[in-house]
């Protein structure tokens, strides 16, 4: 119907903006989208890197022993903070450890929501593929991670929240609800 934007003459406008097409669509300035993305700090769409590897578990030797031993209590912890303390680190361990064979399925979908939060890429491979093929890598890993943003993992959600708030680090308001009536 339309012929494709590459095949549309272009005509400069202004100094300022780039040449708009036929259509009316301007190009995008590469100088103001570079910029932008420089005040945001990161651009979107890209997925950042994951601020330790999937092998690098001595990096924190206790938490590697431990989830090898016990993966059950690394994913209460990781699952802990990953739902916002919606859900306990025992009942999450709990839950782990009675599916047995089909834990790596249940991890690999806090793998997806941990990466979802802080927009970190799906490395080395996609997520089920991670946690199957290597468990203990992958739940060290996600524990490093919240580490390194700050998490103390040993205290839970409740007790992370209150840390930050006495710290000045404050979350998004309470809205109030809507009139009811």
């Amino acid at each position: 119907m339309y012929p494709p934007v590459s095949d549309q003459p272009r005509y400069p406008v202004d100094v300022h903006q780039g040449p708009i097409l036929v259509s009316g669509a301007p190009t995008p300035n590469p100088i103001y989208t570079y910029a932008l993305h420089m005040a945001v700090g990161h651009a979107p769409g890209v997925a950042r890197k994951w601020s330790t590897g999937l092998c690098h578990c001595c990096d924190d030797p206790a938490n590697c022993l431990i989830t090898c031993l016990c993966p059950c209590i690394t994913f209460g912890q990781i699952a802990e903070i990953v739902n916002r303390g919606s859900t306990t680190c025992f009942i999450s361990g709990a839950v782990y450890a009675l599916l047995l064979g089909f834990a790596c399925l249940y991890s690999c979908c806090y793998r997806s929501k941990l990466r979802g939060q802080y927009d970190l890429e799906e490395a080395p491979c996609v997520d089920c593929l991670v946690h199957f093929c290597c468990e203990t890598c992958a739940l060290s890993q996600e524990y490093r991670e919240l580490k390194n943003r700050g998490f103390d993992m040993g205290i839970g959600w409740e007790a992370n929240m209150a840390r930050f708030q006495q710290r000045g680090i404050t979350t998004a308001p309470i809205a109030p609800p809507g009139m009811t009536r």
